[in-house]
């Protein structure tokens, strides 16, 4: 789950790394003073995504018309949106601008720290253009430290200045659980080295041990899903896909784009899945708008396929339901969906041909 950039500063400041004073102020609260911030101000649009300085969520301003300023971003949506929450900052007089992060390789399966000398917005294209511009650490997660040598490959000369930085970055990364840790830029001043701004992705599967109850990060459907104990992820197409094991419902997906059909979904039932659990499911995927068809495809094993025909018919959805069953109680499930309007096939091959068809 990614944090908003003000829950990312606090964390960092509870370790030690400098932050620009400030002030959050979510809409129809009142602007607080801001003389003691500074007489230069920079409102910023707390939003979960990015890019939000192109699209116009990063304001100046002063004291005298920060409440004037609020208003205009609170007004706004940064790319689809809706601003709740501000966070008002001094502007920091920098010096220079650098880049820091600390993300998980998936490649070496290892935590990577990367170090430039040119921090931003454009990190992303400076590093494509010039690969040899982001400095690379790969490091062990069972180090409670980064070893000297490994902050003089990063840092250069600017071990002294950056080292204790990178190292308090290093324990935000190993203790929040965190598949990325961020600081772009990271900023000097006549006043020392800043966080102007921060960025933190916890990982969904240690939100609990973090006390975060509720991940943000979840659409409404997605949160349902979880509810159930549904694996589900949202897609862009319009055939819905309920499979059991996540092996099958990849191949039904990728079996799907074979032929030329875009998935709504991925949603595993897991093994086991009862009547009240699929009816759940269909009705779930059925919800989405856009999805014109569902495909059912299950091999019952744990799984009674006559458990998922009744959760079918209970389901009582206005789509298509087309429905490949094969396992247990295979013949009594497709007697008891025979006749009632569901599209049943012998092959997970004929079942997606007809979906991609029913949809085009």
């Amino acid at each position: 789950m990614r944090l908003l950039e003000c829950e990312a500063k606090e964390i960092y400041a509870r370790y030690g790394i400098p932050i620009p004073k400030g002030v959050r102020v979510k809409a129809g609260e009142k602007i607080p003073d801001l003389a003691g911030i500074g007489p230069e101000l920079v409102l910023k649009a707390q939003v979960e995504v990015g890019g939000r300085g192109k699209a116009g969520g990063i304001l100046p301003a002063t004291p005298a018309d920060a409440a004037r300023v609020a208003e205009e971003l609170f007004r706004k949506e940064i790319r689809g949106v809706p601003v709740r929450e501000i966070l008002i900052e001094e502007k920091l007089p920098i010096r220079h601008e650098y880049y820091l992060s600390i993300l998980v390789d998936r490649s070496t399966r290892q935590p990577l720290i990367l170090f430039a000398e040119a921090g931003g917005v454009d990190i992303e294209q400076a590093a494509k253009e010039t690969p040899g511009a982001v400095r690379r650490v790969t490091i062990s997660p069972l180090l409670s430290d980064v070893p000297p040598f490994a902050l003089r490959d990063l840092l250069g000369g600017r071990v002294k200045e950056f080292g204790p930085v990178v190292n308090r970055l290093w324990k935000v990364f190993r203790e929040k659980d965190a598949m990325l840790a961020e600081v772009n830029p990271l900023v000097t001043t006549d006043r020392g080295v800043f966080a102007a701004d921060a960025k933190l992705i916890v990982d969904d599967n240690a939100l609990g041990r973090q006390g975060i109850t509720v991940n943000r990060d979840l659409t409404p459907r997605e949160r349902e899903a979880e509810s159930h104990g549904f694996s589900y992820v949202e897609l862009d197409g319009n055939i819905g896909v309920i499979g059991n094991g996540a092996g099958l419902t990849m191949a039904t997906l990728d079996l799907i784009q074979y032929y030329g059909g875009a998935a709504a979904n991925f949603l595993d039932v897991g093994g086991g899945a009862d009547q009240e659990r699929v009816k759940h499911a269909v009705r779930l995927v059925a919800g989405r708008p856009g999805v014109s068809v569902i495909l059912v495809n299950l091999l019952g094993g744990i799984t009674r396929c006559d458990d998922v025909a009744r959760g079918i018919l209970d389901a009582g959805v206005p789509q298509t339901v087309m429905v490949r069953l094969a396992g247990t109680n295979e013949e009594e499930g497709k007697k008891i969906l025979d006749g009632r309007g569901y599209p049943m096939f012998a092959t997970m091959d004929e079942a997606v041909k007809a979906a991609v068809e029913a949809g085009a």
